[in-house]
């Protein structure tokens, strides 16, 4: 691909869509947002568009954006050596003052590193200097772990982008050189330096704590930042109309922030309170605007009907003539008149996650439903005409046994029966799709000191579920490879160590065991090793509003049995 080409495909893309924002760069900030992914996946990402909003809000900045190229215009371009650029103005991202990447997934790490050689960027941050742009992590990650990807980057921004972003373009309007900018960030919530923090090990290899470097004016663990109040913000919606995305032309909103139920798997659950919802008017005032552009609205939350006026939302979201999609809705939010408007609007298929099959098993993870109140809310589903119904399911969690995983069997074809009845009335039969995934432990939830299952026993449990749902009809089951999730974990759960091995990945084609064992790591020591004896854990550096006592607490009740049901 020459950059003749990738300046035709960028004005191809720009002429799709709606609401791109164009700005003279001169006496301007120039930050190039960076989604380590394709345009396709990057303008689905709500936070991403979100981001793209909040820098250009201010005047003295000018945000574009830019994507990972697709796969063969990638190897063409690292081929023919075509430097990346950003999608509006097709500046090279080499030339621009802050690349800053909004990350959600561990899969995009190496993806970071790519975007980095593509635009002549070195990747370690060691390696840069004055002349090369300010490189800032944010997104998702941030709020987990993002210790995999601190040698390459200058600052993490962790938390919530309604805080981060204008103190950090206040800081660079300031004026000076890349250290004087870290050193003026530090101490602001949110605001971690990596490379002014040292990290220690003990003689066994675990963290042992965190240190300034030398003459480092920084406090740890730096404190997340978070939005105090969410009813006077603009609440995050889409900026940017393409119908070149996973959801085309769609109108995404975040009604609610957060979710008090803490499921103990749950890193979204816990960091993201406390639950903060978006002003109902504002919302609606964006879903006017928005209208001419689309005829579909996307409603995102972990928990949607914790809005006080989720009803009245919805009423009027279906009067502008939108068709609503909720995302995954928790059972306890399913009422009928809410399930009778997202039919009326058109939804045919609507998303809940029942985690596992037992009773017993939902205690352990402190989901607070039972069998009898999912087979009642799938009933109200499909008497008020909705057809389809995905759902989503774990293995591998705490005190497993085979007798949950035929619970699973036995209330999906429960489910399917209920789905059954109705459709004959209708005369169409619509259909459940089941998706099933490893539990992978994740950072700054209750689970974060637990091993990953080992891998036999989760690929026997993977067979015997297929074994046992293999005579279901209309019932499609998604199964999620042991292997895929081994390899999530190790980035999930790693530290400042395991940045070798995406680089190696990043090299090799991501050959991850190749990987590994070239940057001499034993993924194993971090997957499969129980922390519960270790005294601090990488990502420990980011203090994110949940107490260890607290979330060690919530495993012990877990293993008894116990529901925790106060809210937060």
């Amino acid at each position: 691909m020459s950059s003749w080409q990738q300046r035709e495909r960028a004005r191809e893309i720009l002429s799709r869509e709606v609401g791109a924002i164009r700005k003279s760069h001169r006496d301007r900030l120039r930050v190039a947002l960076a989604f380590p992914n394709s345009y396709f996946v990057g303008m689905s990402n709500l936070g991403f568009q979100t981001v793209y909003r909040l820098f250009n809000e201010s005047d003295d900045v000018v945000c574009e954006r830019v994507f990972l190229p697709p796969k063969q215009e990638l190897q063409e371009a690292l081929r023919a050596g075509v430097r990346l650029a950003t999608l509006e103005s097709q500046l090279p991202v080499a030339d621009v003052d802050v690349l800053a990447f909004s990350v959600s997934f561990e899969w995009d790490y190496t993806n970071v590193l790519t975007m980095l050689r593509l635009a002549g960027v070195p990747l370690r941050a060691d390696e840069r200097d004055d002349r090369h742009p300010l490189v800032v992590l944010g997104g998702a990650i941030s709020f987990l772990n993002p210790e995999p990807l601190a040698p390459f980057v200058d600052l993490v921004c962790a938390g919530e982008g309604e805080v981060l972003v204008p103190d950090l373009v206040k800081a660079i309007g300031e004026g000076g050189g890349h250290a004087a900018i870290l050193r003026r960030l530090v101490g602001r919530p949110g605001m971690y330096v990596p490379a002014l923090v040292e990290i220690r090990y003990d003689v066994d290899g675990r963290v042992d704590g965190f240190a300034p470097a030398a003459d480092s004016p920084v406090r740890v663990p730096v404190t997340k930042a978070a939005l105090k109040a969410a009813e006077m913000a603009e609440p995050p919606a889409t900026t940017v109309f393409s119908p070149d995305t996973e959801f085309g032309s769609r109108l995404l909103i975040e009604v609610v922030r957060g979710c008090a139920n803490l499921c103990r798997f749950c890193w979204a659950g816990y960091n993201y309170l406390p639950v903060r919802a978006f002003d109902a008017d504002r919302i609606l005032r964006l879903a006017e605007t928005a209208r001419p552009y689309s005829s579909r609205v996307g409603l995102v939350s972990i928990a949607l009907c914790d809005h006080p006026e989720i009803e009245r939302i919805l009423g009027r979201l279906h009067e502008l003539g939108y068709r609503i999609s909720p995302a995954s809705l928790r059972l306890d939010e399913l009422t009928e008149p809410i399930v009778r408007l997202l039919r009326a609007s058109g939804e045919r298929s609507i998303t809940i996650a029942p985690e596992t099959g037992s009773d017993r098993l939902r205690r352990v993870i402190n989901k607070t439903v039972t069998n009898a109140q999912i087979l009642d809310r799938a009933e109200l589903v499909f008497a008020a005409g909705i057809e389809n119904l995905k759902l989503y399911y774990m293995l591998g969690l705490p005190t497993e046994t085979d007798e949950d995983l035929v619970a699973i069997r036995d209330l999906t074809a429960a489910i399917r029966d209920l789905m059954m009845r109705y459709a004959r009335g209708r005369g169409a039969v619509g259909r459940i799709v089941a998706s099933v995934n490893p539990l992978v432990p994740k950072p700054g939830t209750a689970y974060q000191w637990m091993p990953m299952e080992a891998a036999p026993v989760t690929e026997r449990k993977m067979r015997r579920l297929r074994q046992l749902v293999a005579g279901l009809d209309n019932v499609y089951f998604n199964i999620k490879s042991e292997r895929h999730s081994y390899y999530q974990a190790l980035l999930s759960l790693g530290d400042r160590r395991v940045a070798p091995v995406i680089e190696a990945a990043e090299r090799n084609g991501g050959q991850w065991r190749a990987a590994a064992a070239e940057a001499g790591v034993d993924p194993d020591w971090y997957v499969f090793r129980d922390r519960r004896e270790d005294r601090w854990l990488p990502w420990d550096v980011i203090d994110g509003g949940m107490k260890p006592a607290f979330l060690r607490t919530e495993f012990d009740r877990g293993l008894r049995e116990e529901w925790t049901t106060t809210r937060l």
